[in-house]
């Protein structure tokens, strides 16, 4: 199976159970967003995480996510939202997988997914421990993770 495809082709499905369980989650800056600009910011992390599976390849996730995170961090939204948000699709994701692929094929499906948004999360945090202390927080080498042999 190839999950960029699945995630392609099951979009607008995961973005509408994404945006309801965000809506549910009584996250305050995402309350205050309009229901269309959560839609488009889940919209947006999708189409990364499916494009980063498809290429095996972080950078714009990764880039994606520091500009969100000065964003998000800049605009006084508390790491926990926006982290939560990324939970919020990742967990959409999980469900709409385990639902759909053979059981053979789930390690890997859920082991992508869960990479490239574990990614995207630690950008995130990354970032978000910059900015709170002003000092450049290290990374991780995630490359080898999509390393196939």
């Amino acid at each position: 199976m190839e999950i960029h495809k699945f995630l392609s082709d099951n979009s607008d499905e995961i973005l509408k159970t994404a945006c309801a369980s965000l809506s549910r989650a009584k996250l305050k800056h995402y309350d205050c967003s309009a229901e269309n600009e959560n839609y488009l910011r889940l919209k947006k992390l999708l189409d990364l995480t499916a494009e980063a599976i498809e290429r095996k390849n972080l950078l714009n996730l990764v880039n994606y996510m520091e500009e969100t995170a000065k964003n998000r961090y800049y605009s006084g939204f508390d790491f926990s939202e926006v982290h939560s948000a990324i939970n919020v699709l990742e967990e959409t994701i999980w469900h709409k997988i385990n639902n759909s692929i053979k059981a053979d094929e789930l390690g890997e499906a859920l082991g992508l997914v869960s990479t490239v948004l574990g990614a995207a999360k630690e950008s995130l945090a990354l970032t978000y421990i910059s900015l709170s202390t002003r000092t450049k927080a290290p990374s991780l080498d995630l490359n080898a993770l999509f390393e196939r042999k």
